[in-house]
């Protein structure tokens, strides 16, 4: 059977029309799916050297500055899972024209907010709007786009996954140097309604919706455990620090107990194609292993652009600005990379791009724990390219691996299961390397050193624990194959 029969059988199974019949249609939905997603998840961490000045002109202290990350976060953990029933069950238009709308809502709020109430609502709205978009991009490309060139096309999402919150704290550090804060939404919304207004009118049509059950028990236990865990982790550094036990260790347990629940429901459910997400994926051990890796390459995406700028301000002394221009030739490296990653990935598969990817990455991180108070700020530059440059080499084929490992059926339930994945992974990552960094540096000025000797200390900490971490991406990259093509006659069951 050839490539474009099984990739119209895939289709077909899906509920789509046949993706070789209007190229250039096809061509224009990705391109605009492509410029929204960017546009929306470069939010997610806009606001990370925002905290400082977002703290004198609201007047709040740091712990609910920090809400308006982890709200964001916490949205998209409890939303994401969702989305695998709604782009089975309603169309590509109306998805994108819902995500888009919710995005561009939350950003007017934010913009207009009067105050930390309402700037934290908008926060929320722009999050489902964000968490609604990734898994129809995800799930549109598998429609779309034969295996064959895949890996080109998840290239580009690799840009917009990687690239956008890399160069989310570069953005934010020039515009605060010139404007206000709300400038960070003001100038972000005429290009969230172009967006909305461009894809309302030119986005067709291309898949058929299929009645799909919802199941709310799912729903609830979903928002419950993803919910809770994330909650838990972003307030897990209080814990550990002995300011408030309860902060974060029991919304964790609490939001364990619900994915635990969660999984066993949805095991039952799926056995009458009923679960709201259907976890049979994991039956693929590519998949799987996929998974895996892309958690650790997001934690290590994350943990490092919260460290880093911390480093560079509290440590090195430099100004929000040139801390944020400072990361920005990562964020363009990973963008320059991600195209011949993909037609790379094409012709030889992941391997090749998997191993030395990972090696890269745990190299980076080794280097990051020789950072100290008086490195060169250059040298930090040097070791973010670095960095950059290893999860350039892991983003697309471990997108395109997981998904293409599946049958077109579960495609919409593999873009779900990989966008929470993602932000459980960004959450752990980002709780653990702050977590690690305070507990250590409170230690130390309690013992009477200077703030900045014990936050070096701390950051210095958190990098090594990162740099373990990483090495366990380096046997599993071993492990993951170009996916054969798949009909959904041979689907995992």
């Amino acid at each position: 059977m050839t490539d474009t029969t099984l990739t119209q059988t895939g289709a077909t199974a899906l509920g789509s029309i046949d993706p070789g019949r209007d190229t250039a249609r096809n061509n224009l939905v990705i391109r605009l799916l492509l410029v929204s997603a960017f546009v929306v998840i470069l939010n997610e961490t806009i606001m990370g050297v925002a905290m400082p000045r977002l703290m004198v002109a609201l007047d709040i202290t740091a712990i609910s500055a920090q809400w308006l990350t982890t709200a964001f976060m916490l949205t998209m953990a409890v939303v994401i899972p969702i989305t695998g029933f709604l782009l089975q069950r309603l169309n590509t238009r109306p998805v994108f024209i819902t995500a888009m709308t919710f995005f561009s809502a939350g950003t007017f709020i934010a913009a207009i907010a009067p105050g930390f109430e309402v700037l934290l609502v908008g926060r929320i709205v722009q999050a489902v709007g964000t968490a609604i978009m990734m898994p129809l991009l995800m799930t549109t490309v598998m429609t779309l786009v034969e295996p064959a060139k895949r890996g080109r096309t998840m290239g580009n999402i690799s840009i917009v996954i990687s690239v956008a919150p890399a160069i989310g704290p570069t953005i934010s550090g020039i515009i605060l140097s010139v404007l206000d804060w709300r400038w960070m939404f003001l100038l972000v919304l005429p290009i969230a309604i172009g967006a909305l207004a461009l894809g309302t009118s030119r986005i067709r049509n291309v898949t058929t919706p299929r009645i799909v059950p919802l199941d709310v028990i799912s729903v609830i236990l979903s928002a419950l455990g993803f919910g809770g865990f994330v909650y838990g982790l972003s307030h897990l550094g209080e814990s550990l620090n002995g300011a408030n036990p309860a902060a974060g260790f029991i919304p964790l347990g609490v939001g364990l107990v619900a994915l635990l629940v969660f999984v066993l429901r949805q095991v039952a459910l799926q056995k009458v194609d009923r679960a709201l997400l259907d976890l049979r994926t994991f039956t693929s051990r590519t998949f799987s292993v996929a998974i895996i890796m892309l958690s650790i390459s997001m934690m290590a995406l994350f943990g490092s652009i919260i460290l880093l700028p911390i480093y560079m301000q509290t440590v090195l002394g430099l100004s929000t600005l040139s801390a944020g221009l400072a990361l920005l030739p990562g964020g363009l490296t990973m963008g320059l990379l991600a195209p011949f990653v993909g037609r790379i990935f094409d012709r030889f598969g992941p391997r090749v791009l998997l191993v030395p990817g990972s090696i890269i990455v745990s190299a980076a991180f080794w280097a990051m724990t020789r950072l100290g108070e008086s490195t060169d700020s250059l040298w930090v530059t040097v070791v973010h390219v670095t960095l950059s440059v290893g999860l350039a080499l892991l983003f697309t084929p471990l997108f395109t691996s997981a998904l293409g490992s599946l049958p077109p059926r579960l495609y919409s339930h593999g873009s779900a299961i990989v966008g929470t994945a993602q932000q459980l992974a960004g959450a752990i990552g980002t709780a653990l390397f702050i977590a690690i960094m305070a507990a250590r540096s409170s230690a130390l000025m309690t013992d009477g050193l200077s703030s900045v000797s014990a936050t070096a200390a701390g950051i210095h900490m958190a990098f090594y624990v990162g740099a373990f971490i990483s090495l366990l991406a380096i046997p599993l990259a071993l492990l993951i194959r170009k996916p054969a093509l798949i009909a959904d006659r041979d689907a995992i069951r």
